[in-house]
């Protein structure tokens, strides 16, 4: 019996290798773009760092000398004797098996988006892609998808069609139905003049969308102040933080409100502006037959044309403007209708002298004229 050869024993010894085989093998050298894996074969095995990932890496900060970790057979002689394997090839069927067992469980998955496109985000699990489309991203149109580059998300797979190169991920199912068990929360929790913390979520003309954590509540205009708010947007910024009081809870409608009970003007108005009291105020607005004075915000008082001065006044415009700041008396109080009634005429009268004298005026029936 011929004896063989140290070559042919050592080649011998080595397993035998063949395309597509997926082989187990030792990193033995690392560097930025290349791995070199002892695989038990005769020669070692080179994996690019193209076949690693489709993410742009740095190999050395993905892999050690000494780890192990499973790879494919790409080609058993690159033409150079080496043999070229794969990684991300192996990780991408063994994720397209993961994906399609989370479609069939609806699992939620989670995972970095790695690419924002036209239409929507593009993520990948295990180097297999998934495509969440711009209408499955959330439950609200997102003008602006590129706040999610970078981000982890979760999303459960709604179609899975490997073939057809469709696996489609969708964001918004979760978002539904986190929204759902917030609002259940909420409003388990909340009650007519309860007073909560939100968020101001949108601001328009009529008022301002509040978030409450879970259900959206509306800061109508009117009940911004107890004085008179011009413009909503002049006063509340997307974002800020408020403090707010539930008024009414209507199905799932929430009306808000900031006119806090404490805070309300008419409680000590009684006393301030009883009459024969003198008071500032500024002009807030004008009609033909008188001025509306702000005394402070919620109180307003009327200056009837007749009561503007001593000399005839055909219009408040002749001699007033929207903003100017002027002193007068009161000369009635009706608290039960919120009236105030001012004379800046007998203002003048009282400083002219005990015998001067002014005109009265009906001021119920030039409040039925407002």
């Amino acid at each position: 019996m011929s004896e063989l050869s140290f070559e042919q024993m050592l080649e011998d010894s080595l397993k035998t290798i063949r395309n597509g085989e997926v082989v187990e093998g030792t990193v033995i050298d690392v560097k930025e773009d290349e791995i070199i894996l002892n695989i038990g074969y005769k020669s070692d095995g080179i994996l690019t760092k193209s076949e690693y990932s489709n993410t742009p890496v740095d190999l050395t900060t993905c892999v050690s000398v000494g780890d192990t970790m499973e790879v494919k057979v790409l080609k058993v002689n690159d033409g150079e004797g080496q043999v070229l394997l794969t990684y991300k090839r192996l990780a991408a069927e063994r994720g397209s098996k993961r994906l399609k067992e989370a479609f069939e469980n609806e699992e939620v998955l989670t995972a970095k988006v790695t690419q924002v496109l036209e239409g929507g985000l593009s993520v990948v699990v295990d180097e297999s892609r998934v495509f969440i489309p711009a209408s499955l991203v959330s439950d609200t149109y997102e003008r602006n998808l590129a706040k999610y580059e970078g981000q982890e998300i979760s999303f459960v797979i709604t179609e899975f069609n490997p073939r057809r190169g469709r696996i489609i991920g969708n964001r918004k199912q979760l978002v539904m139905a986190e929204k759902a068990e917030l609002q259940k929360a909420l409003f388990e929790r909340i009650h007519v003049g309860d007073v909560v913390d939100g968020v101001i979520k949108n601001v328009t003309e009529f008022g301002a969308f509040v978030d409450l954590g879970g259900a959206d509540g509306l800061l109508h205009i009117s009940e911004m102040s107890w004085g008179r708010v011009e413009n909503p947007k002049k006063v509340f910024k997307v974002g800020e933080e408020i403090t707010v009081l539930i008024k009414d809870i209507k199905d799932t409608k929430i009306a808000l409100s900031l006119k806090f009970e404490d805070q309300n003007p008419w409680l000590d108005a009684a006393e301030k502006y009883a009459p024969g009291n003198i008071v500032v105020g500024r002009v807030a607005r004008m009609t033909d037959f008188g001025a509306f004075v702000e005394l402070e915000p919620g109180v307003d008082a009327l200056l009837h044309v007749s009561q503007i001065s001593r000399e005839r006044v055909e219009k408040p415009a002749d001699v007033l403007s929207i903003g100017q700041e002027l002193e007068a008396k009161v000369v009635d109080f009706n608290e039960e209708d919120r009236k105030i009634s001012l004379s800046m005429k007998a203002l003048q009268a009282s400083q002219s002298g005990p015998d001067a004298d002014y005109d009265d005026v009906d001021m119920d029936v030039a409040a039925e004229e407002e």
